[in-house]
C-alpha cells in the first residue's frame, strides 16, 4: 500500500534543482568576474604553451583572440576566401 505517489521522483528534482542553482551561481560569477578569469585563462594558455605569461601579454592575447573571433571579414565562406588570401599574400613577402 502505497501512502504517498508523488515521492518517487523527488530525489532526481532535488538534484535537478541543485544543478539549477550552481549553473545560476556560475553565470553570475563569471558576469561579475569575466575579464579576471579571460585574463588568467589567457595566462594559463601561454604558460602551457611555454611562453613567459604577463598580464599584459595575457590580456593583449586575450583581446586578440576576441578581436579575431569577432572580424567580420573572416566569418562564413566569404571571409574564408579573403582570410586565405591575405595569409598566402603576408606568408610570400
Amino acid at each position: 500500500m502505497k501512502r504517498f505517489p508523488y515521492q518517487r521522483g523527488q530525489g532526481m528534482m532535488e538534484y535537478v534543482i541543485i544543478v539549477a542553482l550552481i549553473a545560476v551561481a556560475a553565470i553570475g560569477i563569471y558576469s561579475a568576474f569575466g575579464r579576471t578569469v579571460r585574463v588568467q585563462t589567457a595566462g594559463m594558455a601561454q604558460e602551457i604553451s611555454g611562453t613567459k605569461a604577463s598580464t599584459e601579454k595575457a590580456l593583449d592575447a586575450a583581446n586578440a583572440a576576441a578581436g579575431r573571433a569577432n572580424d567580420p571579414k573572416k566569418q562564413g565562406m566569404a571571409g574564408y576566401a579573403y582570410a586565405n588570401d591575405q595569409e598566402k599574400s603576408q606568408a610570400s613577402q
